[in-house]
C-alpha cells in the first residue's frame, strides 16, 4: 500500500510518499521561515497564500522522486487539524481534490497523531504501549499510548506551549524568528548558576504544564539585566534548563503513574539537545528506553502524515470528500485502529 501525505497546518509545506513495504520513498519540505521573519512570527494569511503557491509543485516533485504515478497510489492523506484554519484549508482542499480526481480514498490525519507516530519512521521504532511527550510551538502534552488511536491525555499545557515560550523568550533576547533553536544555541555559551528560574507547576500534583509564568519571569529578568552578550547567554541557559527540568519532572511522574518503561518524544522541541541528553539519563536511571524521530521529522513534515494516513487507511478509516478542516481537534477523540 502506498500513500501520498500532505502537511499544511502552519508554516511548513510538507509532501511525502510512503509505502508500507518499501518505507519512505520521497520527502519534500518547504519552510516559510524567511517569509515570516520580518514579522517575528507566523502571519496566518501569508502562510495560507504561500501554501497555495508551493503545494502543487512539491506534490509533483515528491511523486517524481518516488517514481510513482497517481494510479499507483492507494490513498491521499492530508492534515485535517488542528492548526491554522486557512493553512489547513489549503492542504485539505488539495488533498480531497486529488483523491476525487484520481478516484482514491482520502484520509484526514490528526496533526499530533502524525507527530506521535513519527518515531515509527525509524528502523528502531518503539513498540506499544508507551508514554509520549509531544512538545512543539503549539502543543505540550503527555499521552499514554496503547495503540494507534488509543490515546489517554495525561496532561497538557493550560497556556503557552513549551515551543511558544522558547520563541517568545528568544524574541525578548533580541533573537531572530524562529527563536527557539537560536535560544538553544545561545544557551550553549551560557554558564550555570547565574540565574535561578522557577519550574512551574512541579510543586503540586498532576501532569499539566504552564509556561506563561516562566516567560514572564524571563521578561522581568531580561529587563533588569545589562545587555552584555554573556548575560543574555546565561539567561538563555537558565531558561532552557527550567523548561527541560519541568518536562523531565512531568515525564518521570507520567511513567510512574502508568507503570510504563518506554518514552517517546516528538514535535519541534524534541530536537533540543539538552532535553534529549537529560531524558536519556532519566530513562537509563529507570532502566527504560527513550525514542525520538529523526531530526528531519521533528518539525512539521509530510512523511509523518503519509505514515499515519497509511495506518488509518489499512484499518479502513477514510473521510468524506466534503470533510471540513478542524482547527481544534482533541487527540483523545480519535477512533482506535
Amino acid at each position: 500500500m502506498r500513500v501520498l501525505g500532505i502537511e499544511t497546518s502552519c508554516d511548513e509545506t510538507g509532501v511525502a510518499v510512503y509505502d508500507d513495504s518499501q518505507g519512505l520513498l520521497s520527502h519534500e519540505l518547504y519552510s516559510q521561515v524567511k517569509l515570516h521573519a520580518d514579522y517575528g512570527g507566523v502571519v496566518p494569511e501569508l502562510a495560507s497564500r504561500d501554501h497555495v503557491r508551493k503545494l502543487i509543485p512539491l506534490i509533483d516533485k515528491a511523486l517524481a522522486d518516488a517514481n510513482t504515478l497517481p494510479q499507483e497510489l492507494d490513498g491521499v492523506a492530508f492534515t485535517q487539524g488542528p492548526g491554522l484554519v486557512g493553512a489547513l484549508l489549503v492542504g485539505s482542499s488539495v488533498g480531497r481534490s486529488l483523491a476525487y480526481a484520481w478516484n482514491l480514498p482520502a484520509v484526514g490525519v490528526h496533526h499530533m497523531e502524525g507527530h506521535l507516530l513519527a518515531p515509527m519512521l525509524e528502523a528502531n521504532a518503539p513498540e506499544f504501549p508507551f508514554v509520549a511527550l509531544l512538545v512543539s510551538g503549539g502543543h505540550s502534552m503527555l499521552v499514554e499510548v496503547k495503540g494507534i488511536g488509543q490515546y489517554t491525555v495525561l496532561g497538557e499545557s493550560i497556556d503557552d506551549a513549551a515551543g511558544e515560550a522558547f520563541d517568545k523568550t528568544a524574541k525578548l533576547l533580541g533573537l531572530d524568528y524562529p527563536g527557539g533553536p537560536l535560544l538553544a544555541k545561545l544557551a550553549e555559551q551560557g554558564e550555570a548558576g547565574h540565574y535561578q528560574f522557577p519550574r512551574p507547576m512541579t510543586d503540586r500534583p498532576g501532569l499539566d504544564f504552564s509556561f506563561s509564568g516562566l516567560k514572564t519571569f524571563a521578561a522581568n529578568t531580561i529587563r533588569a539585566c545589562d545587555n552584555a552578550p554573556q548575560t543574555h547567554a546565561n539567561i538563555a541557559y537558565a531558561f532552557q534548563e527550567a523548561v527541560v527540568d519541568t518536562l523531565l519532572i512531568k515525564c518521570r511522574r507520567a511513567l510512574k503513574q502508568t507503570g510504563l518503561k518506554r518514552l517517546v518524544i516528538a514535535g519541534g522541541v524534541s530536537a533540543n539537545t539538552m532535553l534529549r541528553t537529560k531524558l536519556a539519563e532519566l530513562m537509563k536511571s529507570l532502566k527504560g528506553e527513550v525514542y525520538y524521530p529523526n531530526l528531519a521529522f521533528c518539525t512539521d513534515n509530510g512523511a509523518m502524515i503519509a505514515y499515519a494516513g497509511l495506518q488509518r487507511l489499512k484499518a479502513g478509516h477514510t473521510c468524506e470528500l466534503t470533510a471540513q478542516a478542524k482547527p481544534r481537534w482533541p487527540l483523545d477523540s480519535l477512533e482506535p485502529v
